[in-house]
């Protein structure tokens, strides 16, 4: 064990190097995806439109201009395509090569999303200046107690949305492609973790769900967190139960890929 442990951390700065490579080769069809996840400046104009007379149970227009940024920022330093990566490899048979590797796969898939965080910083860069710039700043945390935890819950949410999407992907040794598991997915997403609505405006029932739910813990709590709406001990509680999920969710990546690999291999793969 100890040994492949001492493999995988010589080897992770060359797979950054090589990830990195691969994002700036092909940065304009990385710029795209990242643009394309734009939706909180619709939801944006929406909202402020509606608080613009008045607070809106309990957001201002203030409020909506940091949490709409502040979920931009969040989507951007979380989101991962490992879903494409996973389903054309299978479908193509390259995942073979991945597998004489000496590197687990998880490692070579992870390591290629992390080396594309300079320039998801650099496209969080803007936003982050355009809510230091306007009244957005007032909500912010003012602790370094919780900007801790915002860190803490921005990599907690990248592990758990990274190994639910390995989940997904993998499904594809099942079925000939997972691509309708994850447009399902998507869309119970952006209602449950709060992407389009904050969950405190969900119906009481539907917020119930979305509170207990994974999905809030994917992109909500970040910027719950981010704008004051969870401090102290009560974000930090928060952000042990996230780490639990995501421990959760990582284990079951494991078991799904661990009996998808045997199938794969099954057919002579």
């Amino acid at each position: 064990m100890s040994g492949a442990i001492r493999r995988h951390l010589r080897a992770t700065p060359a797979l950054l190097r090589i990830g990195l490579a691969e994002t700036v080769a092909y940065r304009a069809e990385f710029l795209v995806w990242m643009l394309t996840t734009t939706m909180p400046l619709v939801m944006l104009g929406l909202w402020t439109s509606v608080a613009h007379e008045a607070p809106f149970r309990g957001f201002a227009e203030r409020d909506f201009l940091a949490y709409y940024l502040g979920m931009l920022i969040v989507r951007n330093l979380t989101g991962s395509w490992v879903v494409w990566q996973i389903n054309e490899e299978i479908r193509s048979g390259t995942l073979s090569m991945r597998l004489l590797r000496p590197l687990h796969p998880f490692i070579g898939y992870a390591t290629t999303h992390i080396s594309a965080m300079p320039l998801r910083a650099l496209l969080a860069l803007p936003i982050t200046v355009v809510i230091l710039l306007t009244s957005a700043r007032d909500v912010l945390a003012d602790t370094a107690f919780d900007y801790l935890l915002f860190v803490v819950s921005i990599l907690g949410a990248w592990v758990l949305t990274f190994a639910v999407l390995v989940v997904i992907g993998a499904i594809a040794f099942w079925i000939q492609r997972s691509f309708g598991i994850f447009d399902v997915y998507l869309g119970v997403l952006s209602i449950l973790s709060g992407y389009l609505v904050p969950i405190a405006l969900l119906p009481g029932w539907l917020q119930s769900i979305a509170e207990h739910s994974p999905f809030r813990y994917m992109l909500s709590l970040p910027v719950e967190i981010l704008i004051s709406r969870v401090e102290g001990l009560e974000a930090a509680g928060l952000v042990g139960l996230q780490w639990v999920y995501a421990s959760g969710a990582v284990a079951i990546a494991f078991a799904v890929w661990t009996a998808g690999v045997r199938r794969f291999e099954a057919y002579g793969a």
